[in-house]
């Protein structure tokens, strides 16, 4: 049996396979190109475009495809073949460096939130030479940036590229002020944990609302949920193991470092982590990722749900975004240092963060907000919709000690005057987890928590690098004009801790009155909604930031606006629609039925015993009866009101309209039908139920 080592990244054009087929010239100006950005001689891409066509070809790839992710969320490809013809009337296998550095796809038909009219078709694939190339279905996939014509991001891969340029470029001049002139470059990494369920098949493919849009509209609670916590760390089941297995293999082959798995809180919930990678290629993996979890499931008679919540009642999905920054020596800037200049530098990268988080929490909020991670935050080990970061004890004491210039009480005193006094050492992990806190420190790193399990992991770490730069801009700003850099640290530290501890909280995220204290007296902020938070993309101080460090155009952040907007709408008028088919053709019609054969019954029974007129069919009948007309005027009313959002055409007015009226319209619907699924007969119930969905796979 072959072992993992042996064929890990055997799909890939990575490092390995550059070196043996590019000559060494090559290699090294390739390199020059990834690791520093250096232009890339088209001689260069000639040679390396063919070295990838006969890699490819050696492995069966017979088309190539730019790989790229639009703003619908997932990625897109246009398959070509390798073939020309040759004058013998045959075919040669050919690939340019130009088709290899540029693609041009339609992009009228991608979403472009009026950066391109409907007539305006084209757009450019420019090859992203960071991430590896790869073989996906006997085609060579390109990781590439999505443009328009004119140049605008119609993508997440630029925007993300530029978020870490920026931060790239402003940490930089903070460790040059620390003497450090080896550093070349400073590098965003993250591990996204991804969670996700497992459901049958057949149950799958008999429920409308799975299909139409990934969560279940209806159900009643099963007798058993997650009340045992049995699930959570459990035995994995033969059928999810073997489908592990195998999905571990495909992922293994395409480079991606799956590392963990186990099961996870709800029933039917499952999780796979993987090792840290540079944000620009963890976002393509866990696109890859996500993409190889369905395709495997189906081949295990399995499907793979992504929404954040697709049961009421039980967790929903989360994908936990582990952020760290590291230099291209080998540093990881969030660790604590062996020296005093050491942990002033690891201090000053920690404020920054803290600073960052707080002055744009409501860019994180928007960058997870989706009508399916509504659903979820708030509540069953997602975070509050509420922004606040985690530190732990010992850290918040160490800046509560800088802060107040009181010593801080560790085995001995020691005074916080930074680069002068040695700081106390502070090892990692001294401090428990926070499952409630959206943004938390574990050690060398920052948990933010509140991605759900659909979202590109792009939006989220393109908002915190440019907030992070922002932060670093201005200390790099403040420190290079100082007279004493020590005492300027100092200062620096201590007041960015005043100006910032209210974003701090160590307590549960779930408590009212800490919701409440967070709002009412620390003044942060609580966008509920996606409706709530999306608008404030645009506020002066978040364009300003976003545009002066050439992360988004202002024009682009309108489009993001639009876009988010419009598909928060779309998507809750695809449920409602849904919920409207399946209340008319299923849930009525098997409530009728079920009352008309009750009635049957109760008519015989009549006949055999006159004295049981009010027999239990009876009444089931009357209750039934009673039921299935507020199913019928709820439907009515759910329908109406999609047809009034619908004729909305200001996109901000229709998605709160999609908030206060088609939502409610939509829970309103569902507690009838919900409790007719209690009393219905189980034969004449239409579709699988909650408890057959969470506890079908054995």
């Amino acid at each position: 049996m072959e072992t993992v080592s042996a064929y890990f990244g055997c799909l890939v054009f990575d490092d390995r396979v550059m070196k043996a087929n590019l000559s060494a010239k090559v290699y090294h100006s390739l390199k020059k190109t990834i690791d520093e950005g250096a232009e890339l001689d088209i001689t260069v891409a000639n040679a390396v475009a063919d070295a990838m066509k006969e890699w490819a070809v050696a492995h069966g790839a017979t088309h190539y495809t730019h790989w790229f992710q639009p703003l619908t969320g997932v990625t897109a490809e246009k398959h070509d073949s390798f073939i020309s013809p040759s004058p013998d009337g045959g075919v040669i296998m050919e690939f340019s460096g130009k088709e290899l550095i540029k693609g041009e796809p339609d992009a009228s038909s991608f979403p472009s939130g009026g950066l391109r009219a409907t007539f305006e078709a084209r757009g450019y694939t420019a090859w992203d030479p960071t991430s590896y190339a790869f073989i996906k279905d006997k085609t060579l996939c390109i990781p590439t940036a999505f443009c328009a014509y004119g140049g605008e991001a119609l993508d997440k891969k630029t925007p993300l590229l530029r978020s870490m340029a920026a931060l790239n470029k402003q940490a930089l001049r903070i460790l040059r002020l620390f003497g450090n002139q080896d550093v070349k470059c400073v590098r965003t990494s993250v591990g996204p944990e991804q969670e996700y369920f497992l459901v049958d098949e057949e149950m799958y493919d008999q429920r409308r609302d799975l299909r139409f849009t990934g969560r279940t509209l209806f159900g009643a609670t099963p007798p058993k949920g997650q009340e045992m916590d049995d699930h959570y760390f459990g035995a994995i089941k033969p059928r999810v193991a073997a489908y592990m297995a195998d999905l571990n293999e495909e992922l293994w082959k395409l480079g991606v470092l799956a590392k963990t798995e186990h099961n996870e809180v709800a029933p039917a919930q499952h999780e796979l982590a993987p090792i840290y990678s540079t944000t620009n290629i963890a976002t393509d993996h866990n696109q890859l990722t996500m993409e190889m979890m369905q395709k495997v499931a189906r081949r295990h008679g399995l499907v793979c749900l992504l929404h954040e919540k697709p049961f009421a009642g039980v967790n929903g999905s989360g994908k936990h975004n582990n952020w760290s920054m590291a230099t291209d020596t080998g540093v990881n800037l969030l660790s604590p240092g062996e020296t005093p200049y050491e942990n002033a530098q690891f201090l000053l990268f920690l404020v920054a963060v803290i600073k960052a988080v707080d002055d744009y929490q409501d860019l994180l909020r928007i960058s997870v907000a989706t009508a399916g991670n509504d659903h979820r935050l708030g509540a069953n080990e997602a975070p509050p919709a509420v922004v606040s970061i985690f530190l732990g004890e010992e850290l918040a004491a160490i800046l509560e000690a800088i802060e107040t210039d009181t010593p801080y009480d560790a085995k001995e005193k020691t005074t916080m005057k930074l680069g002068v006094d040695v700081l106390p050492k502070f090892s990692r992990d001294t401090t428990d987890r926070n499952r409630t806190s959206p943004f938390a420190f574990t050690g060398n790193k920052f948990e933010f928590r509140m991605l759900g399990s659909s979202n590109s992991i792009s939006c989220a770490n393109i908002m915190l690098n440019a907030a992070v730069a922002e932060s670093l801009r201005q200390f790099a700003d403040q420190l290079e004009a100082a007279s004493d850099f020590e005492s300027a640290l100092h200062d620096l530290i201590k007041t960015t801790v005043r100006e910032h501890k209210n974003i701090m909280f160590n307590g549960n995220g779930y408590d009212d009155a800490w919701i409440k204290e967070a709002t009412e007296v620390r003044g942060l902020l609580n966008y509920r909604t996606t409706a709530d938070c999306l608008p404030h993309l645009l506020d002066e101080k978040n364009v300003k930031m976003l545009t002066s460090h050439k992360v988004f155009t202002e024009a682009e952040l309108e489009s993001r606006l639009d876009i988010t907007l419009d598909n928060y709408a779309k998507s809750v008028i695809i449920e409602a629609n849904t919920m409207v088919d399946m209340a008319k053709k299923q849930i009525l019609p098997a409530v009728t039925e079920y009352a008309a054969s009750l009635a049957s019954s109760a008519s015989v029974k009549k006949e055999l015993c006159p004295s049981a007129a009010c027999s239990y069919e009876t009444k089931l009948v009357a209750k039934l009866s009673m039921i299935g007309d507020m199913i019928a005027d709820k439907t009515a009313e759910l329908e109406s009101a999609i047809v009034s959002v619908r004729a909305i055409e200001d996109i901000t007015e229709k998605a709160n309209a999609v908030r206060d009226s088609l939502l409610v319209k939509m829970g309103e619907l569902r507690t009838p039908a919900d409790e007719a699924e209690g009393l219905v007969a189980e034969e004449f119930w239409p579709y699988p139920t909650y408890g057959d969905l969470l506890f079908g796979v054995k």
